[in-house]
C-alpha cells in the first residue's frame, strides 16, 4: 500500500472510554451507556455465588411480593433476598452467600430481590447494557467491559440500601476503575481496609444473626468467580447470567 492510500485509511481505533462515577439509586438511574452497579455486601456477591452453583435461571426482581407471585404462579422454584438484611416473610433463603453456597439451588429457578443491588440495575433502564459488580468478580467484570469498547461506562456503588454510601462499595468501584484504566493498585491493601470497616464489623455480631461472618469472608474473596454478572431482560423482566471474558487477564 502506497503512502497515499495508507493516509486515508480511516482510524479505526475506538475512542477512550470515559468513566463516570455515581452512587446510589439516583446514580443507577442516570446511567447510560454501560452500567456496572456495585453491592460487596451482598448482592452481587450472593448472584455470583448462585451462579456459580449451578441455578437454571437467575430472575432479578425488585419487589419482594412480586418475587412470591412468581413462585406462586410456578414461574421460579426459589425466593432469595432481603429487606434491610433479613430475610424476607415467606422468602426460602435469605441475601445470604454462605447459606445459599450449601444449599440445593442446583438446576432450579431463583428469584433474587434486594433493596440495593438489585434495585440498582432496575434503575439503570436507560442503560445499554447492565453488569452486577463485586470483589468476586472484579478482574472478570472489568475485562468483559473493556472487551466491549463502550464509549461511556458508569461505575456506581449502591451503598445502603440505595440510599447511604459504604465504604465497600466505594472501594470496589475505586478497583474497576482502576482495572479498567490499567492502573497499578495493591489490591490485597483495599481488601485489608474493607475489613476493618464499621460496615464490616457488623458481620459476625452476636446481636445481628442475619450478618454470618461466612458472609463478609465470602464478599472478600477477590476475583473468586472468573465471569461477569450480565443483566438482560425479557417480558419476564431482569435476569442474570454469567460472562466469562473472551481472554483471561490478571489485576492491573
Amino acid at each position: 500500500m502506497d503512502e497515499a492510500a495508507d493516509r486515508n485509511r480511516p482510524d479505526v481505533t475506538p475512542p477512550p472510554m470515559r468513566i463516570h462515577r455515581a452512587r446510589l439509586l439516583d446514580g443507577a438511574r442516570a446511567a447510560r451507556d454501560v452500567a456496572v452497579i456495585v453491592d460487596v455486601y451482598r448482592a452481587m456477591t450472593t448472584a455470583a455465588v448462585l451462579l456459580d452453583c449451578g441455578v437454571a435461571e437467575l430472575r432479578l426482581v425488585e419487589d419482594p411480593d412480586e418475587a412470591l407471585a412468581l413462585r406462586r404462579v410456578g414461574r421460579v422454584d426459589l425466593c432469595a433476598g432481603e429487606v434491610d438484611g433479613r430475610r424476607p416473610p415467606g422468602f426460602d433463603h435469605g441475601n445470604s452467600p454462605s447459606e445459599l453456597i450449601g444449599a440445593p439451588v442446583r438446576g432450579r429457578r431463583v428469584a433474587l430481590s434486594t433493596r440495593a443491588g438489585v434495585a440498582g440495575l432496575a434503575a439503570a433502564r436507560h442503560a445499554r447494557v447492565r453488569f452486577g459488580a463485586a470483589l468476586v468478580t472484579l478482574t472478570a467484570t472489568a475485562t468483559v467491559v473493556r472487551e466491549s469498547q463502550p464509549a461511556d461506562v458508569w461505575l456506581v456503588a449502591m451503598g445502603w440500601a440505595g440510599r447511604t454510601p459504604t465504604p465497600e462499595d466505594e472501594a470496589c468501584a475505586d478497583l474497576l476503575e482502576a482495572a479498567l484504566t490499567g492502573q497499578a493498585v495493591n489490591r490485597g491493601a483495599v481488601v485489608r481496609r474493607i475489613a476493618a470497616t464499621e460496615e464490616s464489623s457488623k458481620f459476625g455480631d452476636p446481636a445481628r444473626p442475619w450478618f454470618p461472618a461466612a458472609d463478609r469472608d465470602l464478599a472478600l474473596r477477590l476475583d473468586a468467580h472468573p465471569f461477569a454478572i450480565e443483566v438482560l431482560e425479557d417480558a419476564d423482566g431482569l435476569y442474570a447470567v454469567a460472562r466469562r471474558p473472551r481472554t483471561a487477564e490478571g489485576p492491573p
